[in-house]
C-alpha cells in the first residue's frame, strides 16, 4: 500500500507539472500577441531560455535556498519514494520559472536579452526562493510571528502572493527603469497606441494558461490524499467571474476580456482550498475590474509602459488574492477558516517588499554595469531583427 500511495503522489503530481509547464507555452503565446510584430519570435525564444536558466538556478541554489534540499546524492537514493522528491521539485520549478515569464511581459519589446538572463538567474536563484521558503517552509520564524501576532499563519495554498505578486512587483521597476518604449508617449502627451498584433495567439496563449491553472493551483495539494475538489470549483469561479468583469468594463475589448480569465485565477489561488464559490466568483469579479481600471490607469494616466499589463495583473490582482483569501476564506462567509486579515496582510507586504527591494537592486545594478535596454535602432528594427536576426513571418520567399 505505501508503494501504491508513492506511486499514486508521483503520478498526480508529475500531472501538475505537465500542465504547469504547459503554462510557459500560454506566457509565451500571451505575449506574442500582444506584442507588435517585429518583436514576436523574441517572445518566443525568451520564454523558453528564461525557463531553461530557471532550471539551473533553481536546481543548484533556489530550491536549497527553499527547502534545504539538494541533489547531489547517487540516483539509487533520489528514487527513493518511486522519485517523488524529484517530481515535487519539478512540479516547484514550475512556479518559480513563472517569475521571468511574469516579468517578461512588462519589458516586452525593448529590453536586452543577456541581461535579462543574468536577471532570470539571480531572481529564481536567490530572491524568490527566499520569500518562498518564508511563506511555504517556516524559514526565519516570519510565519510562527505572524501567528503569534494574529492567531493565524500567513496562507497561500497555491501562489497568489508567493508567485504572482512577488513577479509582478519585480516587473514593476524594472519596467520604471527601463522606460516606456520609443514613440509610446510624446511631448506633447499624447499616446500612440501599440495594438495586439495577434488576437488569436493571445487568445491562444490565455486558453493554455487557463486550462494549466488548474494543475497550478489543485495540484498544489502535492499529494493525492490532499487534493479537493473545492480547489477546481473556486478556480472555476474565478475564472468566469475574472472574464465577465473584464468584458463589461472594458466595453467587449478582446485584450481585457482574455486576460480577465487570468485576472480572477491569479486571485483565487491564495484562498483557492478555503472559499465558498460564491466568494470565489466575486473574488474574480473584483479581480477583472481592477485589472481593467488600472490597466487603463498605468498606461494613460501615469505613463507606465507595462506592455502587457503584468503590474495590475499579477502584482495588484495578486495582492488582492492575498487579502480576499481572509475575507472570503472566513467562516462567516462560508469559508473554511484558519486564516486572519491582519496575518494575510503582513504576509502579503512581506512579499511585496522583498520583490521591491529584489527588482530595484538586481535591475538597477544590471543597467548601472550592463545597460538593460537596446539601442534606438535596434528598437526600431524590432527585437527579433535585432537580436536572433529572423522575423516571424518572412516578407518573401528567398530564391535558392
Amino acid at each position: 500500500m505505501e508503494v501504491l500511495k508513492s506511486g499514486s503522489d508521483v503520478l498526480f503530481i508529475l500531472l501538475g507539472v505537465i500542465m504547469v509547464l504547459a503554462m510557459h507555452a500560454g506566457f509565451a503565446f500571451l505575449e506574442l500577441g500582444t506584442v507588435r510584430k517585429k518583436n514576436q519570435v523574441n517572445a518566443l525564444v525568451k520564454i523558453l531560455v528564461d525557463f531553461a536558466v530557471s532550471t539551473i538556478a533553481y536546481f543548484f541554489i533556489g530550491y536549497s535556498i527553499a527547502y534545504g534540499v539538494n541533489f547531489f546524492s547517487g540516483a539509487e537514493l533520489l528514487a527513493e519514494k518511486n522519485g517523488y522528491e524529484l517530481v515535487k521539485f519539478f512540479f516547484l520549478l514550475t512556479f518559480a520559472a513563472a517569475i521571468p515569464a511574469i516579468i517578461s511581459g512588462g519589458i516586452a519589446e525593448r529590453a536586452k536579452f543577456n541581461p535579462q538572463l543574468i536577471a532570470t538567474f539571480v531572481l529564481v536563484g536567490f530572491v524568490y526562493p527566499f520569500f518562498e521558503s518564508i511563506a511555504w517552509n517556516q524559514h526565519y520564524g516570519i510565519q510562527a510571528w505572524i501567528k503569534g501576532l494574529t492567531g493565524e499563519e500567513f496562507h497561500d495554498f497555491a501562489g497568489s502572493i508567493v508567485v504572482h505578486a512577488v513577479g509582478g512587483w519585480i516587473a514593476l521597476p524594472a519596467v520604471i527603469l527601463l522606460g516606456a518604449r520609443r514613440g509610446r508617449y510624446t511631448k506633447e502627451g499624447h499616446i500612440a497606441a501599440h495594438p495586439p498584433s495577434s488576437i488569436p495567439f493571445l487568445a491562444l496563449g490565455a486558453w493554455i494558461l487557463a486550462v494549466g491553472w488548474f494543475g497550478f493551483n489543485v495540484m498544489s495539494a502535492q499529494t493525492i490524499d490532499k487534493v479537493s475538489g473545492l480547489v477546481a470549483m473556486n478556480s472555476l469561479m474565478a475564472m468566469v467571474g475574472g472574464t465577465l468583469a473584464a468584458w463589461v468594463i472594458g466595453r467587449n475589448d478582446p485584450g481585457f476580456t482574455y486576460n480577465g480569465p487570468l485576472a480572477g485565477l491569479v486571485a483565487v489561488c491564495a484562498g483557492s482550498d478555503l472559499m465558498h464559490p460564491l466568494g470565489a466568483l466575486i473574488v474574480g469579479l473584483i479581480a477583472g475590474g481592477l485589472f481593467v481600471y488600472m490597466f487603463t490607469l498605468v498606461q494613460n494616466r501615469w505613463k507606465i509602459d507595462d506592455v502587457l499589463g503584468i503590474w495590475p495583473l499579477h502584482g495588484l490582482c495578486g495582492l488582492w488574492g492575498g487579502l480576499a483569501a481572509s475575507i472570503f476564506g472566513s467562516k462567516a462567509l462560508g469559508g473554511m477558516g484558519g486564516v486572519s486579515f491582519k496575518g494575510q496582510f503582513i504576509g502579503s507586504f512581506i512579499g511585496i517588499g522583498i520583490a521591491l527591494v529584489g527588482g530595484i537592486v538586481v535591475y538597477g545594478l544590471l543597467k548601472a554595469f550592463l545597460g538593460i535596454r537596446m539601442s534606438h535602432e535596434e528598437e526600431y528594427d524590432g527585437v527579433d531583427l535585432s537580436i536572433h536576426r529572423i522575423s516571424s513571418t518572412p516578407d518573401r520567399e528567398p530564391n535558392w
